[in-house]
């Protein structure tokens, strides 16, 4: 009944297996790629037929975790998975941007992949596996690509890179010194495609090293895809690219001057409005039939391609006047907002970000519902681009995923930086504005990100910048490599390449290649280039701050203390009582974690020290040989018990009352009395022994005399 078909290889310390032919038979092509005990269905399928008018590649790749692959139930009142997670947006983008560009030119038809992850071993990162899927279904499924790519995920540690390390080894790297690098590389067999990376402060060197060392670790995935292709894949699927050089001819016959006009007005909206014309100016000259045509919008990107592209290796000269090394210029600006904790505003030509830090407490902090298990972060950055941004009347709703990813790209980039939670126990979000945009936004949140943080107070171990390179390569193997990239020349060039870092290191990569890849010569020369923005941009924005500024009057104060493990359930009280009790009398906000750690926040440091006495009051052991006030809550006939520590008691004895024999403790003393003791320490039986003989009863000062 099924004609399954399975191939394996040994690849790092696990098993990768690729599997077909039994499930999800309907689709073009179905492939259950497993790693370890980590398995991940991926379904292609594409439309044999383009739609009517449409004038773009509609390629759609969704990846989804079940719980149920974990031994899950989804938290929530439904019970069921709801809309994607960070990490499932974030790994769908992984898997789109280097498949994507490997389509044959011109092919238009739909196409939808499909990742579900139905098994996880909690040690294999389905994300990597995901990627391998989809590649190996794309191959299979008789569709025009010109794949298989293959991708892993490179580690660093103590000078060695490690391929594959497991989930556990790069979650909270911040708190990993010894793990340096979490790195995503995917490819083809000749060229790398795309990078993603967090990094702490790593060199250039070190950084292509790794880019390197997974190009060879995929070669062996490349070379199962292939073998597995070859006994399974469908029939190629009959396309043929469109030929539209005569409407090419037409289209640049018509407005090749005009167009060349426009892409030299330095001012970006000046220019768009200028090449808009001139695109009228085209539509005007052509026939009917021409302006029908499903590939108009291609020919006119191609003129516009030809022109920008073509001047710029030529000349060196770029549309806004630059030439191909020089960063726009920089007005970097803090503490434009009066109520907030943090605020920048960060200007790099005609992109700007408005970045804005609030620190909050414990209760402020991320709580993640992830397959791996349930867990917390205290740093977050959100970013949003609203279609004012780029002049554009647009739709305005729900956070995209190209504005989770460009969010993620600048956490990435800056929390590398971050005081441990120990040395700044705050919640820190930083949210960035994007108010113009006209090339690398992301990059722009990453330095106004680091300028808002320190405004804020938030003590930094340095200073971050971030800047995008582009890449103009021509057929004839000529290329430029172009510094902080406009919009025009992201949307016409071959190359998005964003770099962030310190003065010492990288901090974040992340590639996108729209061709057959590159090389690593012009990467190493990208990340060079780089380097020399990266400093020169950091320079520029220590003419704002160049360390933690004052901290904030209206951002929370906090306070850490740590307790004994065995102690938490004595400050949480039954039912929380305890711990709600400390925060109504303290007027302090109080969170405590399950590893003793307590924060203790509030504006006013009274409530503060107050929360602080009362917890300590609780949790600390008196010390032999102390003098404490206490209150006498017992008397019987051998003597009074006093309470003199929080809640512990302690017995007086009849005889350690006064220096004289006494008949009765209510000789002296009766129930509500406020007394001195000095701990003399414990019996046997680990009961508090006090004494009251020795203390001045109305100085606390310990007497000198001891008389019987």
């Amino acid at each position: 009944m099924f004609k399954e078909t399975r191939k394996s290889i040994e690849w790092g310390e696990e098993t990768l297996t690729l599997e077909t032919g039994k499930i999800a038979r309907q689709a073009d092509g179905c492939v259950i790629a497993t790693l370890g005990e980590t398995s991940v269905l991926c379904a292609v399928t594409f439309a044999k037929t383009q739609k009517p008018g449409q004038d773009f590649f509609p390629l759609t790749v969704h990846y989804g975790e079940k719980y149920y692959a974990a031994g899950k139930i989804p938290g929530g009142f439904f019970k069921r998975e709801a809309r994607p997670t960070e990490k499932e947006t974030l790994t769908s983008r992984l898997i789109d941007r280097p498949i994507r560009p490997l389509f044959v030119p011109g092919f238009k038809n739909e196409v939808l992949v499909i990742c579900t992850v139905l098994s996880h071993d909690l040690v294999n990162d389905p994300d990597m596996v995901a990627m391998i899927g989809a590649s190996a279904a794309l191959t299979i499924s008789g569709a025009p690509f010109m794949g298989p790519i293959a991708a892993c995920r490179v580690g660093f540690e103590d000078g060695d890179y490690i391929l594959n390390p497991e989930l556990d080894d790069m979650h909270d790297l911040r708190n990993k010194p010894e793990q340096r690098l979490d790195l995503v590389v995917a490819g083809t067999k000749d060229a790398v495609m795309m990078v993603e990376s967090e990094a702490y402060e790593l060199s250039e060197d070190e950084m292509l090293g790794a880019v390197k060392f997974a190009h060879d670790q995929i070669q062996p995935v490349i070379d199962l895809i292939i073998d597995f292709a070859e006994d399974c894949a469908k029939e190629p699927f009959d396309y043929q690219a469109p030929d539209y050089s005569k409407l090419s001819k037409a289209v640049k016959k018509a407005g090749d001057k005009a167009m060349r006009k426009a892409f030299k007005i330095t001012d970006k909206q000046e220019r768009t409005t200028a090449v808009a014309a001139a695109r009228d100016l085209i539509k005007a000259a052509l026939t009917e039939e021409e302006l029908a045509d499903t590939n108009l919008g291609s020919a006119m990107k191609g003129l516009e391609a030809s022109i920008l592209r073509g001047d710029v290796v030529k000349t060196g000269k770029r549309i806004d006047g630059r030439d191909t090394t020089t960063v726009r210029p920089i007005v970097s600006e803090t503490g434009i907002l009066p109520r907030t904790h943090g605020s920048a505003l960060f200007t790099r030509g005609e992109t700007q970000g408005l970045v804005v830090t609030t620190l909050g407490t414990g209760e402020d902090e991320q709580m993640i519902d992830a397959l791996q298990g349930m867990y917390r972060s205290n740093f977050m950055l959100h970013y949003n681009f609203p279609p004012y941004s780029v002049g554009e009347v647009g739709r305005f709703g729900f956070t995209g995923r190209r504005e989770i990813g460009h969010g993620k790209l600048a956490w990435r980039a800056l929390q590398a930086v971050l005081p441990a939670a120990t040395d700044f126990p705050y919640t820190i979000r930083v949210v960035s504005e994007i108010t113009e945009s006209n090339g690398s936004s992301s990059m722009a949140s990453v330095c106004g990100g680091s300028l808002s943080m320190m405004d804020a107070g938030v003590p930094l171990k340095a200073p971050v910048a971030g800047v995008a390179m582009g890449l103009i390569l021509e057929d004839s193997g000529k290329y430029a490599i172009l510094t902080d990239i406009l919009g025009d020349e992201d949307h016409l060039g071959d190359m998005d390449f964003k770099v962030a870092g310190t003065e010492n290191g990288i901090t974040s990569l992340q590639m996108d290649i729209k061709i057959g890849g590159i090389t690593p010569e012009i990467m190493s020369e990208a990340l060079a280039q780089a380097k020399d923005a990266r400093l020169h941009i950091l320079g520029e924005m220590s003419n704002a701050l160049t360390e933690a500024g004052e901290f904030s009057a209206h951002a929370p104060r906090i306070e850490t203390m740590k307790i004994p493990t065995d102690k938490i359930r004595e400050v949480i009280g039954t039912g929380g009582k305890v711990i709600r009790e400390i925060v109504e009398v303290s007027g302090a906000k109080v969170n405590i974690d399950d590893e003793g750690v307590i924060k203790i926040a509030s504006a006013n440091a009274d409530q503060i020290a107050k929360a602080y006495e009362m917890i300590n009051a609780i949790v600390a052991e008196p010390e032999e040989g102390v003098i404490y006030r206490g209150k006498v809550v017992k008397i019987v006939d051998f003597g009074a018990f006093v309470n003199f520590f929080g809640k512990r008691d302690g017995l007086v004895h009849v005889s350690q009352i006064e220096n004289r024999r006494l008949n009765h403790p209510s000789d002296v003393l009766k129930e509500g009395q406020e007394v001195w003791v000095k701990l003399l320490g414990f019996d046997d039986r680990g009961k508090v022994r006090l004494a009251m003989k020795m203390v001045d009863q109305e100085t606390g000062k310990e007497t000198t005399e001891d008389k019987e």
